[in-house]
């Protein structure tokens, strides 16, 4: 905006002699225009006057020095002040613009803007010299940032030729006050923009260098905030641990931990010397574990050719195996490290369990508590109780944890559907990773999870090939997810036939091992298994005693989820975060597994157990069908999840909504009721009994050797003892009972004899222990101090054990 019209609001300096004529032109109908120097109409640019910047400080900095050494007076706010030639003075600003003040460019005469200084526009007269009554004087007091340099922009050539600006400061768009200002912008960006010292060389061009900067602070920097002091390398190194220790994953790993030596209390109390359920199934399970570690770093091709039954192949194959857990076998030696790594993996499995489940609710869009209801519910089912003694069972966290991996590496969940962006290649690979893990710990939960897997495999592909044959689009996919599929799906594979390879050997050696549709009907539960609890429950078990009795083999057949539990899926049935068309399938696969899990108790089978026993490719090995129970399970543990979460998500809406928010903080609380009912309806009263000691004897005996008594509970032990050294022991128990051990229990009952002394020595057994404790009612009682000389061999008492050596 042009300086000095009228209407603008901006001060209008009074003209001298000169600018007189200039406004009596423009009140008759003649454009006014600003008055010129002769130098600046005859397209010269004059040389700066002697005195052209003020000083910056002293008694003269507050006031413009005339050219003829005068001191003018200084104006403040903009408004004019009278002269000694009687006109008013010209405020810097207006002297400094070409025409009007429209340019903003500096005056040709070199004005001067300093910080806290007078700026002045000497004109000079048609004789070459500056009068007081042709000088322009103004209070140009052209207020900058002391501290703070900004650069004036210029660059557009003056029209008397020059380059706008003088050798020594260059004034561009500068106002004489707050008030009044020449050039274009507004008075807060001209007033900055307007100040420069006096040290400020212009260069060609847009380009400003500040070669000096004022000595006075800026007034503003007491209002600045504080710059942030710099971290210490401990702070930096700290503060990626906290937010790894208050992770949502860390806090759960770390209460599910915490929950499994609680809900499993007193496994950890004596865990040298206790087993839990019992120590026969358990003696085995930890043997397993300590041979398989023990012959991966002794001699790995004879992995599947255990010390026990002797001289029996491939018998680490007569039952699972439990192979997962083979590294954890490779730390320590002898009985009490073998007890010592069984119970710590059997808390370990729980709380595993938990966090499967967990993550897989959490994936599927399950809210937190949701999610916790899901894994504590699955991982302690009452039903599971009973299983205390079959670690092979209870190891199942690597099912809802597989699948939670996978269903994230493709990108789906229950709540949200498919979403490509979220795939990741990664997570494909270590779900099929710890698919294989899970399998190769035993066939019992790991060979219905394979078809599963597989199932899921072709429905998936189903699916994804119809729904882009009805829209005629390309489903995203990727080739790199493809790949992880095909890659993990075959590792999976190629572990799952070099697991089963060994079965099918035994199978093959051994065909009696088999089980028949007779064996599978002894182990089927009634549909009144679902609403049983074992012994074990300390909520239900005394009350459920009378209902246990009526079940032909209640290990096998109580199967309560969980009261609670059957509630919770109940009500979410009606009330879910999960869409109903979810929620029925949810069910769905509930009554389907309960059905299979029945055996050969619905409809003796025919449509259910029965055809998967005849043609699928191991399943007549399972010879319990209520341990399909676990996916039962699960299922409810989703439901339950989803309802939960929609009652959390509920109660946040309402708490939000209130004013004041409380009792927000007891109804949030509330919201833990189910998690807490849930865990309450799995304590347990599990025993711990002490296992038996090792005896001396088996220290010092010679291998292959044979121990007395020997029947299926009895050599559970003689495995555990035999993780001392692993030398080679006839005894042995398993899922079944080779013809060769069953000849040699026969034959041994009239040992020491000759009979039986050469059967032995034919087999190759170098030795006999024969333990005193356990000979009270057999036919040891009485032939243990016999004399042996007339047979060839030599007896000696080792501790509480007798020694042949034959």
């Amino acid at each position: 905006m042009t300086t000095g019209q009228p209407g603008t609001g901006k001060t209008r300096p009074t003209p001298t002699d000169t600018d007189a004529e200039t406004r009596s032109a423009s009140a008759s109908g003649t454009p006014a225009q600003p008055a010129r120097t002769s130098d600046a109409v005859s397209g010269k640019t004059p040389a700066p006057t002697a005195e052209t910047t003020a000083p910056s400080t002293g008694a003269g900095a507050d006031q413009p020095r005339s050219s003829d050494g005068g001191t003018t007076e200084a104006t403040t706010g903009g408004d004019p002040q009278p002269s000694k030639s009687g006109g008013t003075k010209e405020t810097a600003g207006d002297a400094a613009t070409g025409e009007g003040g429209r340019k903003g460019s500096a005056a040709p005469g070199g004005g001067t803007a300093t910080s806290d200084s007078t700026a002045k526009d000497t004109s000079p007269a048609k004789d070459g010299t500056a009068t007081d009554s042709d000088t322009a004087k103004a209070d140009s007091t052209a207020k900058a940032d002391s501290t703070t340099t900004n650069p004036v922009k210029d660059g557009a050539p003056a029209k008397d030729g020059t380059d706008g600006g003088s050798e020594d400061v260059t004034v561009k768009g500068t106002g004489a006050g707050k008030g009044t200002g020449a050039g274009k912008g507004k008075w807060w960006s001209r007033g900055r923009r307007a100040g420069r010292t006096d040290g400020q060389a212009k260069t060609d061009g847009d380009t400003r260098t500040d070669e000096t900067k004022p000595d006075d602070p800026d007034r503003w920097e007491a209002f600045v905030s504080a710059p942030e002091p710099r971290p210490s390398i401990v702070t930096r190194a700290g503060r990626p641990v906290g937010r790894f220790l208050i992770h949502e994953w860390t806090l759960a790993t770390l209460g599910a931990l915490a929950l499994a030596v609680l809900m499993t209390w007193p496994t950890l109390r004596y865990p040298r010397y206790t087993l839990p359920q019992d120590y026969w199934d358990p003696s085995l399970q930890a043997w397993q574990m300590a041979w398989s570690g023990h012959i991966l770093l002794a001699e790995p091709a004879r992995l599947w050719q255990s010390n026990t039954f002797f001289p029996e192949l491939w018998s680490f194959a007569f039952s699972d195996t439990l192979l997962g857990y083979a590294p954890a076998g490779m730390l320590g030696s002898g009985p009490e490290d073998a007890i010592l790594r069984y119970n710590i993996m059997f808390v370990l499995a729980h709380a595993l369990a938990t966090l499967g489940a967990y993550a897989l609710a959490r994936q599927l869009g399950a809210g937190r508590i949701g999610a916790a209801v899901a894994g504590v519910s699955y991982a302690y089912a009452p039903w599971l109780l009973a299983q205390a003694g079959h670690l092979h069972v209870l190891s199942n966290g690597g099912i809802p944890l597989a699948l939670a991996m996978l269903a994230r590496g493709h990108g789906w969940s229950l709540r949200h559907g498919y979403r490509p962006e979220r795939r990741h290649d990664g997570w494909v690979y270590a779900g099929w990773l710890v698919a294989a893990w899970q399998l190769s710990l035993g066939f019992g939960i790991g060979l219905p999870f394979a078809y599963l897997l597989a199932c899921a495999v072709i429905v998936t592909a189903v699916l994804y090939y119809a729904r882009r044959l009805r829209t005629r689009q390309a489903v995203p996919f990727g080739r790199r997810l493809f790949l992880a599929d095909l890659l993990g799906g075959l590792f999976f594979a190629g572990v799952g036939l070099l697991m089963a390879f060994p079965f099918f050997k035994v199978t093959e050696l051994h065909p009696y091992a088999e089980r028949t549709i007779g064996d599978i009907s002894i182990f089927s539960p009634p549909a009144s298994g679902f609403v049983t609890a074992p012994a074990e429950s300390r909520i239900w078990g005394g009350l459920h005693e009378g209902a246990r009795a009526a079940l032909p083999w209640h290990p096998e057949m109580t199967l309560l989820p969980g009261f609670v539990l059957y509630a919770l899926a109940a009500g979410g049935l009606f009330f879910s975060v999960w869409r109903l068309r979810h929620r029925l399938l949810l069910l769905a696969g509930v009554l389907v597994t309960m059905a299979f899990a029945m055996g050969t108790r619905f409809f003796d089978g025919t449509f259910t157990y029965v055809p998967l026993f005849e043609h699928l490719p191991g399943w007549n090995g399972l010879r319990t069908p209520g341990r399909l129970m676990l996916w039962t399970t699960l299922l409810l543990g989703l439901l339950a999840a989803g309802a939960v979460t929609a009652l959390t998500d509920r109660v946040r809406e309402l708490t939000a909504q209130r004013i004041p928010s409380w009792p927000g903080p007891w109804l949030r609380t509330a919201t833990l009721l189910p998690l807490l009912l849930v865990a309450v309806e799995g304590l347990n009263t599990t025993p711990h009994p002490v296992v038996p000691t090792q005896p001396a004897a088996m220290r010092s005996a010679e291998g292959p050797l044979l121990v007395l008594p020997s029947n299926q509970s009895l050599d559970q032990h003689v495995m555990l003892w035999s993780t001392s050294g692993f030398p080679d022991v006839v005894n042995g128990g398993s899922g079944f009972t080779p013809r060769q051990l069953d000849d040699v229990r026969r034959v041994s009952q009239s040992f020491p004899d000759q009979t039986s002394v050469d059967y032995l020595r034919t087999l190759g057994v170098r030795s006999v222990v024969l333990l005193r404790g356990q000979v009270v009612g057999t036919p040891w009682e009485i032939t243990i101090d016999a004399p042996v000389e007339s047979l060839g061999i030599s007896r000696q008492d080792v501790g509480d054990a007798v020694v042949y050596r034959l």
